[in-house]
C-alpha cells in the first residue's frame, strides 16, 4: 500500500513539475514574441518625415514640395517642382532656413559644415554636404528630384549631419561642380526652410 501511495505521490510531483516547466517555456516564448514586437515597433517609430512648400524667388514661378524622410540612418529627399524652364537646374542645401529675401540670398551659401571645396557629391576632391547636384525639368517645367544619403539626419545632435535649420534652394542654372564656392548655378528661383 505504501508503495502505491509513494508511486502515486511521485507521479503527482512529476506531473506538477512538468506543468511548471511547460508554463515556464510558454512564458519564455511569450516574452520573446513581446520583445520582438517591441523591437519592430521601435524600428517603425524611427521613421521621421518632414515636408515643406517651395516658394518662388527672383521673379520666377517655381513652386513645389520637398519632403525629407529619415529611416534606418538614411535621409531621402524628394522634391516635386513646377514652373521651371525646360532643361537642367541645380538644387542645393544652404546654410540658413531663411527665405525672406526676394532673391533667396538670405539662406546664405551652401551648407558646408566640414569646410571642404565645392564639388560633385561623392567627389574625392571634396564636396559640400549641401551639394545635391543637377536635375532636368521637362518641356512643361516639371521635375522630380530624388536624393538619399547617410550623411544627413533630421534633428540629430551631429552638426555635420543635421539638416534642420538649413534652406533648400533651386537655381536657374546648372552647377558646373568646379566654380568655387557655389558651382556658378545662377539665380535662386525657389526656396524653403527646413524647420522641424
Amino acid at each position: 500500500m505504501k508503495t502505491i501511495q509513494l508511486t502515486a505521490m511521485a507521479l503527482l510531483i512529476a506531473a506538477s513539475y512538468n506543468c511548471k516547466e511547460v508554463k515556464k517555456e510558454a512564458q519564455e516564448a511569450t516574452d520573446e514574441v513581446e520583445a520582438a514586437a517591441k523591437e519592430m515597433t521601435a524600428e517603425i517609430d524611427e521613421v521621421e518625415t518632414i515636408k515643406f512648400k517651395m516658394e518662388p524667388k527672383s521673379d520666377s514661378n517655381v513652386t513645389g514640395d520637398v519632403t525629407f524622410t529619415e529611416e534606418g540612418g538614411k535621409v531621402m529627399m524628394t522634391a516635386i517642382l513646377t514652373g521651371l524652364t525646360e532643361g537642367e537646374h541645380a538644387i542645393h542645401i544652404h546654410d540658413k532656413a531663411d527665405c525672406s529675401s526676394a532673391d533667396g540670398k538670405s539662406t546664405g551659401g551652401h551648407w558646408n559644415p566640414t569646410n571642404t571645396p565645392h564639388g560633385k557629391w561623392g567627389a574625392a576632391e571634396g564636396y559640400h554636404k549641401g551639394d545635391i547636384g543637377n536635375f532636368t525639368a521637362d518641356a512643361d517645367g516639371n521635375a522630380t528630384v530624388e536624393f538619399a544619403t547617410e550623411e544627413w539626419c533630421i534633428g540629430c545632435d551631429d552638426d555635420t549631419k543635421n539638416i534642420v535649420g538649413k534652406g533648400v534652394i533651386v537655381h536657374q542654372g546648372v552647377d558646373d561642380f568646379t566654380s568655387q564656392p557655389s558651382g556658378a548655378a545662377g539665380a535662386r528661383v525657389s526656396c524653403t526652410g527646413i524647420i522641424q
